[in-house]
C-alpha cells in the first residue's frame, strides 16, 4: 500500500514538474511575435497574412472549416483504402458508416475504434489518415485555448490572435518535436517503426506465427501527447508493441497529462496571474485525486461474490489480490488504475486494461469523469470546459450572496451566462439523448453481450466516451453496425464543436468589454476557498445531471452484486 502511495506521488510529482517546463514553454509559443523559417514558408505556401487579427467569430470559423476539409480528406482515403499505396495485405476499404465514423473519431481528437486497426487499416492509412489526423485534431484543441486564453487576457479589444499563426507554431514548436523525441525513446524501449505490415517468426515448437508491426513508435508518441488515444493494435496500450515496459507505461501517463496540466499555468503566465493559475491546477487535481482513490480502491476490493464462493469451496476463489480480470499482470492494479483515472481524466482513452472487467464502481469512475469532461480534460478543450465551470460557480456565487458577478476584472452578463450554459448543456444533452435513442432502437439488443444494468452501461458509455471524445469503450458492446457508427460519430461532432465554439464566443465578448479594478463586492477567484467552489459545483452540476443515468448502470450493479444477484 505504501510503495503504492508512493508511486502515485511520484507520478503527480514528476506532473506538476512538467507542467512548470512546458507551461512556460506553451507560454512562449502563443506570445510570440517572430516566425521561425518553416512557419514563413508554410504561410507564403499557403497564402496566409500572419498579420491578420481574428475576432472569434472568425477565429472560430477556421478551426471548423479547416476540421471539416481534413475530416473530408480523411473520410476519402478511407473509402479508397483498396487501391492506396502500402497496403501488401490487401485490406478492403472502409464501409461508408464506419469511414464516416473514424474521419469523425480522429479529427474531434476523440480516436473511438469501431475496427480493428491491425486487421482493418494498411500502412498507408494507419499514418495518412490515423495519425495525420491526430496530430491536427490535438492541435486545433490546444489552438482553440490558446485563442480563448488570449480573448480573457485582452479588454476593449475584438483581437483574439490568429488561427493560422496559432495553428502553424503549435504543430511545428509543440507537437512535431515533442512526438518526435518521445518516438525515438518508444523505439529505444522495444516500439516497431517501419514501414513493414508484418513480420513472420518461427516459435519454440516451429510453426509460423504472423506478427503485425507498422510504424507503432510515431502513433503512440502522437496519441499520447496529443490526448487522441485509439490502438494501433485492438489491444491498445495492452499489447506488447504498444506499451512494452513499465517505462512506456509511465511515460504514456505522463504524456497524457502534460499539455492539460500545462494550461494552467500558461493561463497564469498569459495573464501575469500566477496564483489563478494554480487555483485551476489544483482544481484539476483535486478532482483527479479522489477518482484515482475511487477506482483503484473498488479493484483492490475485488469481486465479493468471489470470495464468499471461495469460503464454500475446497478451492480457493478469494481476490485478496483484488480484482485482475481485464488486466496486465505486468502492470497489476495499482498502474491498471493510475492509467484507468488519467485516460479518462485527460480523455485520451488510450487503455492498458480492459474498462467492461472493471468492477461496477471502478467502471463508475471512467464514466463519472467522461460526463464531467473538466478532469484535466483533453489538450486545450479541458481547460476551457473547466473556465466554464469557474465562470458558472461566479455567477451562482454572486447571485446567491448579492454582489455583481465578476471574473479576472470583467463583469459576467446575461450574454456571457447563455453561452456558458448552452456548452455546458450540449454535453449532457448529447450523451443522455443518443442513450435513450440507442436503449429504444430494435437492434441494440443484438449489439450487446452482457443483460441487465452492465449492458445499460456498455451503450451510456459508449455514448459519454463518444461525446466526451474520449474513445474508450466497454468493450461487450459491437458498436461497428450503421446505426452506432453514425450515431456515435454525431456524438463526437456534437461533444466537440458545440462546447468548444460557445465558449470562444465567451472570450471573444470578454475581450471586448474593459477591465475593471477589484471591489468590495468582487469574488476572489484566485484562492482555495474559489478552488473547492469550482469542484463543489462541477460535481453538483455533473452528478444533477447524470446521476440518474449511472443510477441504472453502474450503481445498480453494484447494489446488486452486494446482495448477490448475477447475470448470465
Amino acid at each position: 500500500m505504501l510503495s503504492t502511495l508512493l508511486e502515485f506521488a511520484l507520478v503527480l510529482g514528476l506532473m506538476t514538474g512538467l507542467a512548470v517546463l512546458m507551461g512556460k514553454w506553451l507560454n512562449r509559443v502563443f506570445t510570440g511575435t517572430r516566425h521561425a523559417l518553416p512557419e514563413r514558408f508554410t504561410f507564403s505556401l499557403l497564402g496566409i497574412d500572419p498579420q491578420e487579427t481574428m475576432g472569434w467569430a472568425r477565429y472560430g470559423s477556421a478551426l471548423l472549416l479547416s476540421n471539416a476539409a481534413m475530416m473530408l480528406l480523411g473520410y476519402v482515403v478511407l473509402r479508397l483504402q483498396a487501391v492506396m499505396p502500402i497496403n501488401p495485405l490487401g485490406l478492403a476499404a472502409q464501409t461508408p458508416d464506419l469511414a464516416f465514423n473514424t474521419a469523425a473519431s480522429f479529427i474531434t481528437n476523440t480516436n473511438w475504434q469501431a475496427y480493428s486497426g491491425e486487421t482493418s487499416l494498411s500502412n498507408f492509412s494507419q499514418m495518412a489518415v490515423i495519425t495525420f489526423l491526430m496530430f491536427v485534431g490535438a492541435t486545433s484543441g490546444v489552438v482553440a485555448a490558446a485563442g480563448f486564453i488570449r480573448g480573457l487576457s485582452r479588454s476593449n479589444s475584438a483581437d483574439i490572435g490568429n488561427f493560422w499563426v496559432d495553428f502553424t507554431r503549435t504543430l511545428y514548436r509543440v507537437m512535431l518535436p515533442l512526438c518526435v523525441g518521445m518516438a525515438l525513446v518508444y523505439v529505444w524501449q522495444g516500439m516497431p517503426q517501419t514501414f513493414a505490415s508484418q513480420a513472420l517468426a518461427t516459435t519454440l515448437e516451429g510453426a509460423q506465427q504472423q506478427l503485425i508491426v507498422g510504424a507503432v513508435a510515431s502513433f503512440e508518441s502522437i496519441k499520447h501527447i496529443g490526448t487522441n488515444g485509439g490502438g494501433f493494435f485492438s489491444m491498445n496500450a495492452a499489447h506488447p508493441f504498444e506499451n512494452p515496459t513499465p517505462l512506456t507505461n509511465a511515460l504514456h501517463i505522463l504524456s497524457m497529462l502534460l499539455i492539460p496540466s500545462a494550461l494552467t499555468y500558461t493561463f497564469g503566465s498569459m495573464l501575469m496571474q500566477r496564483r489563478q493559475g494554480w487555483v485551476f491546477f489544483g482544481t484539476f487535481l483535486v478532482m483527479f485525486i479522489g477518482f484515482l482513490a475511487l477506482v483503484y480502491g473498488a479493484e483492490q476490493n475485488g469481486n465479493p461474490l468471489l470470495t464468499q464462493a471461495g469460503a464454500n469451496q475446497t478451492f480457493s476463489l478469494e481476490q485478496s489480490g483484488g480484482n485482475m480480470e481485464g488486466k496486465e499482470l505486468r502492470f497489476g492494479i495499482a498502474d491498471s488504475s493510475l492509467f484507468i483515472a488519467t485516460t479518462t481524466a485527460a480523455t485520451t482513452g488510450s487503455v492498458n486494461t480492459m474498462h467492461d472487467s472493471l468492477t461496477p464502481m471502478g467502471g463508475f469512475v471512467p464514466l463519472a469523469q467522461m460526463m464531467l469532461n473538466c478532469v484535466f480534460g483533453g489538450d486545450g478543450v479541458g481547460f476551457i470546459n473547466l473556465i466554464q465551470y469557474a465562470l458558472l460557480t461566479v455567477f451562482l456565487v454572486g447571485m446567491m450572496i448579492g454582489r455583481s458577478p465578476e471574473f479576472l476584472g470583467k463583469k459576467i452578463e446575461a450574454r456571457e451566462m447563455k453561452l456558458v450554459m448552452l456548452s455546458v448543456l450540449a454535453h449532457p444533452i448529447s450523451i443522455l439523448g443518443f442513450t435513450a435513442l440507442a436503449a429504444l432502437w430494435p437492434d441494440t439488443m443484438a449489439s450487446l453481450n452482457n443483460l441487465g444494468p452492465h449492458g445499460f452501461s456498455e451503450v451510456l458509455y459508449a455514448y459519454t466516451s463518444g461525446t466526451a471524445n474520449n474513445g474508450s469503450a466497454f468493450a461487450g458492446l459491437n458498436a461497428n453496425t450503421p446505426f452506432f457508427n453514425t450515431t456515435i460519430g454525431l456524438a463526437m461532432l456534437i461533444g466537440r464543436f458545440f462546447t468548444m465554439l460557445p465558449m470562444l464566443a465567451v472570450a471573444g465578448s470578454l475581450a471586448m468589454k474593459k477591465t475593471v479594478p477589484a471591489g468590495a463586492g468582487t469574488i476572489p477567484t484566485a484562492t482555495p476557498l474559489f478552488m473547492l467552489l469550482v469542484v463543489f459545483v462541477v460535481l453538483v452540476v455533473g452528478g444533477l445531471t447524470f446521476l440518474p443515468a449511472l443510477a441504472l448502470g453502474p450503481l445498480v450493479e453494484q447494489l446488486q452484486l452486494l446482495s448477490g444477484q448475477t447475470y448470465n
